[in-house]
């Protein structure tokens, strides 16, 4: 006899056989997405949502302002240049200084429309400069898509857990793939997407090494920025700075999003910054693809003009904005998406209280950091079957399966759009699964 949930089996089954979907478990992001908003409205109650991260703060009224003024003076009707508009190309390079204590160039500091279009880029261009290299190694686990799009690409890539291979034994285990010569590049998020782990500078020190070493373009996404919340990255000018791989290598490409540091996700915009030495460089492999050899004018006028002949122009504007306020100490991005990491210390005290154990809880020797992700597994579940259950709880995450982790029995959850006012739900209901699965 099946136990009693609090949504009806039959209703999140048939949504489930609708959706096309063969398990629910592997389903991506946006599939599930899909179901869960299918299920919320035929059974009537709201989902603890955790599949997606999507900001769940107020954007910055700065960019908000700004962009509303560049709408009025009329830039609407106005192509923008595709590598960007001036003021802000000069705000991406102070707050690379800034925040990073990186010198970069004007020129090299390019928006794109969101950082997902940024990485789509630079695979077109870094990843065909040597017809003898295969693709992109992925430092794994990390966000699906971005191996999706290399799939759409039809370019090779390679993937490992490096849960396993932390602190000196990341040299090792990255040179077995990079002195192949297979490898074009390199790609990891830092802070870590889904597990929350964060690479030292010890780490990246080894990885920049190993780039120079065997020529191989790094890109370091940075979706998360500064929102390690164990140091106080918020100072511009001032340390500790956001760890990065650019203090190691000058073979290196920085994806920095707006859409969770700012919470400017709706209107995609995203900065791509590429080293000096990279931007300069001439690759004679990308006249395969592009009227130009130099990196930097294939990945602008080749790669970026193709795809969107340019980024939004009032987004434009508001990111410049935004960037100038942060950078001339007037608005302090960190404390305000600090909100991430209070709620998943509570929601993290509330899964384990219910019999859940977290599954990346270390980085190295110390606790995982609180913020935007945190894992959960439940014994006697495999991941995947454990997504399908909660669903009958009106509960949501996505499998660790879809994210190259070797952790097949884990979860990740989103704290983003989880409201305060759900935590009392959201305990009962943990509860509530507990008592029919008890350990």
């Amino acid at each position: 006899m099946q136990t009693k949930t609090l949504i009806d089996r039959q209703i999140v089954d048939n949504v489930i056989e609708r959706s096309g979907v063969e398990d629910v478990g592997h389903a991506s992001i946006r599939e599930l997405v899909k179901i869960v908003n299918e299920v919320e409205e035929l059974s009537g109650e709201e989902f603890v949502r955790m599949e997606m991260g999507v900001p769940g703060l107020n954007p910055s009224g700065i960019g908000i302002e700004a962009e509303i003024e560049a709408l009025k003076r009329g830039v609407a009707s106005k192509y923008p240049m595709i590598e960007g508009i001036k003021p802000l190309k000069q705000e991406i390079a102070r707050f690379v200084k800034n925040f990073l204590n990186v010198d970069v160039k004007p020129e090299a500091c390019i928006p794109t429309v969101g950082s997902m279009m940024g990485g789509f880029a630079t695979f077109l261009v870094a990843n065909r400069t040597d017809r003898h290299k295969e693709g992109t190694l992925f430092i794994d686990p990390g966000f699906p898509v971005q191996k999706q799009q290399c799939r759409v690409l039809g370019q090779e890539y390679q993937t490992f857990d490096v849960y396993n291979y932390r602190g000196e034994k990341l040299r090792d285990k990255l040179e077995s793939y990079l002195s192949t010569g297979k490898i074009s590049t390199l790609l990891y998020s830092n802070p870590n997407n889904p597990s929350w782990i964060c690479f030292t500078e010890e780490e990246l020190r080894i990885i920049g090494e190993l780039a120079t070493k065997y020529d191989v373009i790094v890109i370091e996404d940075l979706a998360y920025f500064a929102m390690d919340f164990r140091k106080d990255m918020s100072k511009p000018g001032e340390p500790p700075y956001q760890p990065s791989v650019a203090n190691y290598t000058k073979n290196f490409i920085l994806l920095i999003s707006s859409s969770k540091s700012f919470s400017y996700a709706g209107q995609r915009i995203g900065m791509m910054v590429v080293s000096t030495d990279l931007y300069q460089r001439k690759y004679p492999d990308l006249k395969r693809y592009y009227t130009s050899d130099s990196f930097g004018h294939a990945m602008i006028y080749g790669a970026l003009y193709a795809i969107s002949a340019g980024t939004g122009h009032s987004a434009q504007y508001a990111l410049a904005a935004i960037l100038k306020a942060v950078n001339d100490g007037e608005y302090n991005f960190v404390e305000v998406v600090r909100e991430y990491g209070e709620k998943a210390k509570i929601m993290k005290k509330l899964f384990t209280s219910a019999g859940f154990d977290i599954v990346y809880e270390k980085d190295i020797n110390e606790p995982i950091a609180d913020g935007f992700y945190f894992t959960l597994s439940y014994p006697g579940f495999s991941g995947t079957s454990l997504i399908r259950e909660l669903l009958y709880y009106g509960i949501s995450a996505i499998s660790l399966d879809i994210t190259g982790s070797e952790h097949s029995e884990g979860l990740r959850a989103c704290v983003s759009q989880v409201r305060r006012d759900q935590f009392p739900g959201l305990e009962e209901r943990l509860k509530h699964f507990n008592e029919n699965h008890a350990i």
